[in-house]
């Protein structure tokens, strides 16, 4: 079979960014690239004024662009992929809830304050898709397909 349909009577998953998986690792790119972007801007040029908040942007810039890679390479890299996803959503909600719940230990904007809302609440959407997919590509659903 083809790089991206593995045969299933091998029990192979398909690969993470086979189908809708290349429209998830292009969203997480471009959440990769702004995230860097705006975490490379703000430590540059205004660090001293939210020290918190820019490091914040480059932690989601880091954990943006390990599950892009992770996700479209897939296999050995699944564990990663797992890893970064959890990690966005943990830190997507718990900056999410400290930046309503104390707005002054904010004085600038995060990617995941207020639950991504400055980028269309994607960030707080995305993780959920993201291990979903995980889960759904895992090599034990494949041999469950076969089975049904």
């Amino acid at each position: 079979m083809s790089a991206d349909r593995p045969d299933p009577t091998h029990g192979e998953a398909p690969p993470t960014r086979a189908g809708f998986g290349r429209v998830l690792v292009a969203v997480y790119g471009i959440l990769a690239l702004a995230a860097t972007g705006r975490a490379s801007y703000e430590l540059a040029t205004k660090f001293s004024e939210a020290p918190l908040a820019y490091l914040l942007s480059l932690l989601a810039a880091v954990v943006y662009v390990l599950a892009t890679v992770a996700l479209w390479r897939g296999g050995p890299w699944r564990g990663v992929a797992w890893a970064s996803c959890s990690v966005e959503l943990v830190g997507v909600l718990a900056v999410g809830i400290a930046s309503l719940a104390d707005a002054d230990a904010f004085p600038a904007s995060t990617v995941w304050s207020g639950f991504g809302s400055g980028y269309g609440y994607i960030p707080l959407v995305l993780p959920f898709v993201g291990l979903w997919w995980l889960w759904h590509t895992r090599p034990h659903a494949a041999r469950e397909g076969m089975s049904a």
